[in-house]
């Protein structure tokens, strides 16, 4: 017995590696004339970066104690952000050189916007997140639509374009541009998450929310942070979003996007009740995302059977995460 209670931690440390693991072996006896191939993963690799960067955001909202349902929408109206931006006449010399560097800019700027108009609203009228987010999740989709006349804005093209090319220009680089960019800010993000002030007092309102608050920290103060840092993460995802449809933004984009960065969170090792969470694991799950997805779409699945699995894998990740806290669902 206190062999395999010692193995638990282990276990749990690589369980999404292992949940990835046995995702890519179970496409492989379903389809073993179809396998991986190097542009697969090249591709699964691009396909992950959106889902990360929200996911990336999504841990330090759920390790607080929060929860963002509005991220999907936040995506759809950064990237009209940045097509609008990007379609405004600065003449043919900024269209090639700093422009798509100020629409990319104005992506984030509006993500952050919109996480601090979230946190700001938690810490104000002390509402739970879950009933603000659901509220601006509509909120933030009309806005969307609104800007952009209900419909895609199409914008120049830019070298943002390249930044999302599944093979990269030089190819010493591997994988896309995006990519590395995703696997930089995650390795800033953990050191954030666990060395500065602002992301251990997170931790700490998410672990034990009245211990915080008798330790002085001013909770409402951080969820501003939070929201802020989760929304300017959104924003970049809303950058990669314009990038990979060539240049346009889409505001009826991303339905359903929140409900994979929870999956990628909670399946990386996160907790619903907050506390809890790694980046790494948040890496995993949402590379688990982008490969049912990819594999998926190899077999030639329709998108229904998709839906039908990631669901499910929402629900066993909800179920892992109670067994993980010694919960029982109601």
């Amino acid at each position: 017995m206190p062999r395999a209670a010692s193995f638990l931690p282990l276990l749990r440390a690589f369980a999404p590696v292992l949940s990835l693991g046995a995702a890519i072996l179970v496409f492989w006896a379903i389809a073993p004339d179809r396998p991986l191939t190097a542009m697969d993963a090249r591709t699964i690799m691009l396909q992950t970066v959106i889902v990360a960067l929200v996911g990336l955001g999504m841990t330090l909202v759920l390790v607080s104690g929060g929860i963002d349902l509005s991220v999907g929408s936040s995506v759809a109206l950064c990237a009209v952000a940045a097509a609008l931006v990007m379609k405004a006449d600065f003449g043919a010399a900024a269209a090639s050189t700093w422009q798509p560097a100020l629409a990319a800019l104005a992506a984030v700027a509006a993500g952050a916007a919109c996480g601090l108009y979230n946190g700001g609203l938690i810490a104000l009228l002390r509402l739970p997140s879950f009933i603000v987010t659901l509220g601006t999740l509509g909120f933030f989709r009309g806005v969307a639509k609104w800007i952009s006349g209900s419909s895609p804005v199409y914008a120049r093209d830019s070298w943002l374009r390249e930044w999302v090319r599944p093979i990269p220009e030089p190819s010493w680089l591997l994988v896309a541009p995006s990519v590395w960019m995703m696997l930089l800010l995650a390795g800033g993000f953990a050191l954030w998450l666990r060395r500065t002030v602002a992301g251990r007092q997170a931790v700490a309102t998410g672990s034990n929310l009245e211990a915080a608050r008798r330790a002085g920290i001013r909770v409402p103060r951080v969820n501003v942070i939070v929201y802020s840092v989760c929304g300017a993460l959104v924003g970049l995802a809303g950058v990669v979003q314009f990038a990979r449809l060539g240049g346009s933004g889409d505001p009826t984009v991303q339905v359903g996007l929140e409900l994979k960065a929870v999956a990628a969170v909670v399946i990386g090792g996160a907790s619903l009740s907050g506390g809890t969470a790694s980046v790494a694991g948040t890496l995993c799950g949402a590379l688990l995302m982008a490969l049912l997805d990819n594999r998926c779409t190899a077999l030639g699945w329709p998108n229904y059977v998709q839906e039908l699995v990631v669901g499910h894998i929402i629900i066993l990740a909800v179920a892992i995460d109670r067994g993980r806290s010694g919960r029982s669902a109601p």
